[in-house]
């Protein structure tokens, strides 16, 4: 059963932050969205900039940030006929063994075995993944995740959607809803409408749906699944601060 993202996201006050994959109505974009959100003053204080194939997290005001360990790193990368989004540093790692992958044992799921969630206590936030394939839209998802916040034992779920269908994405975020300690995400991705064409329509209507308090930046990427062409969409709550 597909869920309106939308809604989902507009009920929640803190899914953190949150990856969605799918592919658009006619079948020839696939689209990715990523989003970040922050309850301290440091993980407000970031914005989204883009790189060559992607962007990456910057301080807002330099001088306001206390701590760049986890807030830090390449949201998103492009390798090849490859996009890899996640919410941590373990976009290069992913990255790197995807430049291996000749050899035996190199991808994304043997990147993912060399991690494990975020060292941040009690919490211990996922660490979510997804890399797409820009010529078929093929997707996978995973979850790096701590055993109902047992910081000894670590549960590494990924989820392989080789033939999306179109109108159709994944949705999954680093929690369930807010909290003390925060709940990690469970269960499945949830399979949700993926109702627009346009980037920046579709970013919009994820960037209305977040929550006004807790929502620090967003991304989106269509890519043209015929000729790998893509187009970024970025939105930031807050403003650079030059130094």
């Amino acid at each position: 059963m597909k869920e309106n993202l939308y809604e989902y996201l507009a009920g929640n006050e803190y899914p953190g932050r949150g990856i969605c994959i799918g592919q658009t109505p006619g079948g020839k974009k696939a689209m990715i969205a990523y989003f970040i959100m922050g309850r301290s003053v440091n993980s407000r204080n970031r914005v989204f900039d883009p790189i060559d194939g992607g962007i990456r997290t910057t301080a807002a005001d330099p001088a306001k940030m206390t701590d760049p360990h986890l807030i830090i790193y390449n949201p998103v990368l492009t390798y090849d006929v490859t996009t890899i989004v996640t919410n941590g540093d373990q976009t290069d790692t992913i990255r790197e063994y995807l430049t291996r992958n000749d050899f035996p044992g190199f991808g994304f799921e043997a990147a993912l075995s060399t991690r494990t969630f975020e060292d941040d206590g009690p919490n211990w936030t996922p660490r979510i993944s997804g890399v797409v394939d820009m010529r078929t839209g093929g997707y996978k998802l995973s979850i790096l995740k701590s055993d109902d916040g047992d910081a000894a034992s670590v549960q590494r779920c990924t989820f392989d959607y080789t033939q999306p269908l179109p109108g159709e994405g994944h949705f999954i975020s680093t929690y369930k809803c807010n909290g003390t300690p925060i709940p990690s995400f469970a269960g499945e991705p949830l399979c949700v409408f993926l109702d627009e064409e346009d980037p920046n329509e579709y970013a919009g209507k994820l960037w209305e749906a977040l929550n006004e308090d807790n929502k620090v930046s967003l991304f989106v990427r269509a890519i043209d699944l015929q000729t790998q062409a893509y187009e970024d969409v970025i939105i930031n709550k807050y403003q650079t601060v030059e130094g």
